[in-house]
């Protein structure tokens, strides 16, 4: 029998609504459409969308295909225009049944403030980790940034309906949930009782004892709120684990990026969390080549990896986006952009590398996945065990060796 099958492009965010626009069409009996969930994040990104769709077309010249996804709604007439293209949904609409059981074409170009509709339980394919969205669209203008047009503003899901769902996703088996959303620290800010993030994970885990493990997917180092950082603190269940969405390490280009944090304050945010939570890994994204970036700005950005002892970098090279502000200024050439962002990617892999090497010796909670001998510990690191454990256990493993970009460890 023939399957649905939903193709997803860039963040976890594109992969929960996946999850849930493929349980709408098996809800449906629709075995013929694929789906192609585009991204827009990068020029790149978008030439990825299109080359999914054509190889797509050619694999299966009888199927259906609906595209979706934030680089379709910036520009439907382009990816509608496509071979074998039949429909295109806008994000607007992507998670509403009626649309796929219609097969409708939503364009959706004006992104009006709409009720929330979030993916549902988007789950690993291990089966033992939920990504459940909490929050969607976006309220800032990041210079160099498209996805607030194509997400539109910020909407937060009520706090009594992201218990349920990861209560549902515990109920199911589901040992970690990864909370995703756009701009995951502004949830909250549109709800009555303007609560904060920290206050969400903190009423998480308090009505849903059973769950082993919360964490939270790339946040805002300018809006983290004092609960959260209290529960780093107090919280053994949410997960030690901070990803920032930091973009450079130069005061100068933040500025012109429209950020809201400075490298000095990223720099406290740091060292708090670690004052409480000893142990935390620390990732960032970084932005190389960003229009009139100087050599002394990137070193800057360089120098961030170290100074911040990340154990994770997502390095990317700046993508000038149309429509934005950062589009406008003086660009540098692309030879210099590549150049800086391999050499980033490369001070990102050394950093990982330390990361790991400091990890041996250390204990690791490690939750098993499908092989039965890999699996993820709380810091976000995989783990290969030296024997094999029922999938979903978290079992208390010490960190023998490194394995390239992977730790071994032994069941303790």
């Amino acid at each position: 029998m023939t399957l649905p099958r939903v193709v997803s492009l860039g963040c976890r965010l594109n992969a929960a609504e996946a999850a849930t626009i493929e349980a709408i069409l098996r809800e449906a009996g629709d075995e013929s459409t694929l789906v192609v969930n585009t991204c827009a994040v990068t020029r790149e990104a978008e030439r990825d969308s299109m080359a999914t769709i054509r190889r797509l077309h050619r694999e299966n010249p009888g199927r259906r295909i609906v595209v979706t996804g934030c680089a379709a709604q910036l520009d439907p007439s382009r990816f509608a225009s496509l071979d074998g293209v039949d429909a295109v949904v806008g994000n607007r609409d992507k998670l509403s049944a009626d649309v796929w059981q219609v097969g409708a074409a939503r364009f959706g170009d004006v992104m009006e403030p709409q009720p929330f509709v979030p993916a549902d339980i988007g789950l690993s394919e291990s089966r033992t980790r939920a990504f459940i969205e909490i929050q969607q669209g976006c309220d800032h203008r990041c210079t160099f940034c498209v996805i607030p047009f194509a997400r539109g503003p910020s909407r937060s899901l009520r706090p009594e309906d992201a218990v349920a769902r990861v209560r549902r996703a515990v109920e199911a088996g589901r040992r970690e949930v990864v909370l995703t959303g756009v701009d995951l620290t502004s949830w909250g800010g549109d709800l009555p009782d303007r609560a904060c993030l920290g206050d969400l994970c903190a009423r998480i885990l308090a009505e849903v004892p059973t769950l082993a493990r919360l964490r939270l997917s790339s946040i805002d180092p300018a809006a983290i709120d004092e609960r959260l950082f209290a529960l780093f603190a107090e919280e053994p269940r949410l997960a030690p684990f901070l990803h920032l969405s930091i973009q450079s390490g130069d005061d100068l280009i933040l500025k012109r990026m429209r950020r809201r944090h400075s490298r000095r304050q990223v720099l406290e945010v740091v060292a708090r969390v670690r004052d409480a939570r000893p142990g935390i890994a620390v990732a960032a994204d970084l932005i190389a080549g960003f229009p009139t970036e100087s050599d002394a700005a990137f070193g800057n950005t360089l120098a961030l990896v170290s100074d911040m002892g990340l154990a994770s970098v997502h390095a990317f090279a700046y993508s000038s986006r149309p429509g934005t502000a950062a589009a406008r200024m003086p660009p540098l050439p692309a030879g210099v952009v590549q150049a800086r962002a391999a050499h980033l990617r490369a001070a990102g892999e050394a950093a990982r590398a330390r990361y790991l090497d400091g990890r041996i010796g250390d204990m690791a909670e490690v939750l098993v996945e499908k092989s039965g001998a890999d699996g993820l510990d709380a810091q976000g690191t995989r783990v290969r065990l030296a024997a094999s454990h029922m999938r979903g256990a978290i079992v208390s493993a010490r960190v023998t060796a490194r394995d390239g970009m992977h730790l071994l460890a032994e069941a303790a």
